[in-house]
């Protein structure tokens, strides 16, 4: 879908989308107390997608404009000390931040391929073991996410690609992105994942750029369909 509302002096599309609504709360058609319409219905009312308009409503809620209800929906709250102040940055559009990491990381996991020794494979390995083992217990393994993902980049030999792909991946603790990992990150949908970290290690471990490349891409591919549900 194509966004109606265009970035201007490098606000977040997010950011604008919250202020579209907010103006609409002050005007009194969506008053406290009541229910704002459903999600399909109010992105297409605002000329916007399904995530950027999920990443507004999670702005809100943050500022207190809004609450969030699983289930039930997003209802207005009492206005606040924010209520007339435009949406402060909250970090980067979850969804821009996967798409970009799509981009960068496929080009590393390529690159990495003619560099990857036994012994980068073998800590991989173990960084995979320990992940498993973070989920059987219940923990979200972001540690172990973490050192996977950096790993693979600190094989290209390219200090400026390691530190791009670190900056990216810790951008996801950033309070917007934070807050959707809390709604939409789950054992299951870890283990989902795990087994696509196994799916890239197996393409680094054959020697195949090309493979390792797809097998990256899909995995962040993947990974924001399953974060920004679109």
């Amino acid at each position: 879908m194509s966004e109606a509302i265009k970035i201007v002096d490098g606000r977040r599309l997010y950011q604008q989308v919250a202020d579209q609504i907010r103006g609409l709360i002050r005007e009194g058609q969506f008053p406290p107390g009541s229910r704002l319409p459903a999600e399909r219905e109010l992105a297409g009312q605002l000329g916007v997608s399904r995530p950027s308009l999920r990443e507004a409503l999670i702005a809100l809620e943050i500022d207190g404009s809004v609450e969030i209800r699983m289930g039930s929906g997003v209802y207005v709250c009492a206005p606040g000390a924010a209520a007339d102040e435009p949406t402060r940055p909250l970090g980067e559009s979850p969804s821009e931040l996967m798409r970009a990491r799509a981009a960068v990381e496929s080009t590393v996991a390529f690159l990495a391929v003619g560099r990857m020794t036994p012994e980068a494979l073998a800590q991989l390995r173990r960084v995979l073991d320990g992940m498993a083992a973070d989920i059987e217990a219940g923990r979200k393994p972001l540690e172990q996410d973490r050192m996977f993902h950096l790993t693979i980049a600190a094989q290209t030999g390219n200090a400026v690609l390691a530190r791009i792909v670190r900056e990216l991946f810790d951008d996801r603790h950033s309070p917007i992105s934070a807050q959707l990992s809390v709604r939409f990150e789950t054992p299951e949908t870890w283990r989902v994942a795990l087994a696509e970290h196994e799916t890239i290690l197996d393409a680094l471990a054959s020697g195949d750029p090309l493979l390792a490349q797809s097998a990256m891409r899909m995995h962040l591919e993947a990974s924001r369909e399953r974060w920004t549900r679109d």
